[in-house]
């Protein structure tokens, strides 16, 4: 090659270096839903024994401090489980919490001590029962949009799961709502007219959070 020619090549090269630049650095950037295509929260995501599927997360308001998400989570194993920790780029803080009925009045609380996946039994995550918290959000989480969150298990370790943001007053991830709508419930019990504080305006109750299958 040539000296001139060479000096071509290499000149072009350089060229091209500040439009591939900006996309590197957008594709780095943290600390909002993604955009870009991604697995969605209908794909189950596998952590040793432990199945989880139907991830969603509700929309929130503008300015709203705090969101909803809700998952299944199925353990064909042996032995027990435990949900340890939740993190996520869109908020400093995810918090375990639980919808209960305490003298006639339901109340939320957290669960610092995680939350149990008992053995060859499902836990659902749903409004109105066992919830993920997100806490301290910078910005509102938008219908439409994912966000990703890291779960950490006891023993199954580690799992990246995809949530898929729905309508502020959905109740489950969108490939279920047919399933919703046609009256299908699990065995615990409906005490109809609360939520869990996530911005929803439906109904719903705290439940056990358990069915076997």
């Amino acid at each position: 090659m040539t000296p001139i020619l060479r000096s071509l090549v290499l000149g072009s090269a350089l060229a091209a270096l500040p439009l591939a630049i900006p996309l590197v650095a957008h594709a780095q950037q943290g600390g909002h839903a993604s955009h870009a295509p991604a697995p969605n929260g209908s794909q189950e995501v596998q952590a040793g024994e432990l199945h989880i599927s139907g991830a969603f997360a509700r929309a929130t308001l503008p300015r709203a401090p705090v969101g909803g998400a809700y998952l299944t989570i199925r353990n064909d194993g042996a032995g027990d489980d435990r949900l340890t920790g939740v993190t996520a780029a869109v908020a400093p803080e995810v918090q375990i919490h639980m919808m209960e009925h305490k003298d006639g009045v339901m109340t939320m609380r957290q669960l610092r001590d995680g939350l149990m996946i008992p053995a060859g039994q499902s836990v659902m995550l749903e409004p109105g029962g066992f919830h993920l918290m997100l806490m301290g959000l910078a910005e509102p989480l938008v219908e439409g949009q994912r966000v990703e969150m890291l779960l950490q298990f006891e023993q199954a370790g580690e799992a990246t799961v995809v949530f898929d943001i729905v309508a502020l007053n959905a109740r489950s991830a969108p490939e279920t709502a047919e399933g919703a709508a046609s009256g299908h419930e699990h065995s615990h019990g409906h005490n109809h007219g609360h939520d869990d504080a996530t911005g929803g305006t439906d109904t719903g109750a705290a439940k056990g959070g358990k069915a076997g299958h």
